[in-house]
């Protein structure tokens, strides 16, 4: 089921279907950014600007955390920022020798590359999702 918001952002008004997104990125000021679907254009919301939709997406980001998020969400922490982001919607993975695995939001231009050692939680579920919805296993 769709789960939509309407919000006021840079002087335009936007209905977004937040299941479409692939990715929020929660930032220690409380600021969530997220990518409109189909495209490189990131939202930023802070609770101070958009009290309302800072709510909304906080109670969805609630939301599918409780009811999929051991299936194909992860959360990731990487470059000062916390990740949410649905495994579901990525596309293509890569791994290097040394072993990090490395993704890219698809509506962003962000890389998101995840270390075995400094983010093992989220690299042995990725390393879970892959194996569980392609049948092959990236060398670790």
């Amino acid at each position: 089921m769709a789960y939509w918001i309407k919000f006021s952002y840079d002087r335009k008004e936007y209905i977004v279907d937040l299941d479409r997104v692939s990715g929020f990125a929660y930032e220690p000021n409380a600021r969530i950014t997220f990518w409109l679907p189909d495209s490189a254009y990131p939202i930023v919301i802070n609770p101070q600007a958009h009290p309302e939709v800072h709510k909304s997406l906080l109670t969805y980001i609630q939301h599918v955390t409780e009811i999929a998020f051991e299936a194909y969400w992860v959360k990731i922490d990487y470059e000062s920022k916390q990740f949410l982001i649905n495994l579901k919607k990525i596309g293509a993975f890569s791994s290097e020798q040394n072993g990090r695995i490395t993704f890219w939001l698809p509506d962003s231009t962000v890389p998101i590359v995840i270390h075995p050692i400094t983010n093992s939680e989220a690299y042995q579920k990725i390393q879970s999702y892959i194996k569980q919805s392609t049948g092959i296993s990236l060398p670790e």
